[in-house]
């Protein structure tokens, strides 16, 4: 299975979240280690995940406030 069938079926926050927690460990780039470039891929993971949870918190507000 290739990450972009399954991240193509969700929004972008979810989807990045998903693509970085699934090539954390995985992918090299030149001027990284293996870990350095595996813990910035989670915590790329993290930010997005983090972005879904206040938009959905904004949201839950907005919808709240009327």
């Amino acid at each position: 299975i290739e990450v972009i069938d399954i991240t193509r079926h969700l929004d972008f926050d979810l989807g990045n979240a998903i693509k970085y927690i699934l090539r954390a460990g995985h992918k090299s780039e030149q001027g990284y280690n293996n870990i350095e470039k595996e813990i910035e891929d989670l915590q790329k993971a993290l930010f997005y995940i983090n972005d879904k949870i206040n938009m959905l918190k904004n949201e839950y507000i907005s919808i709240n406030k009327h």
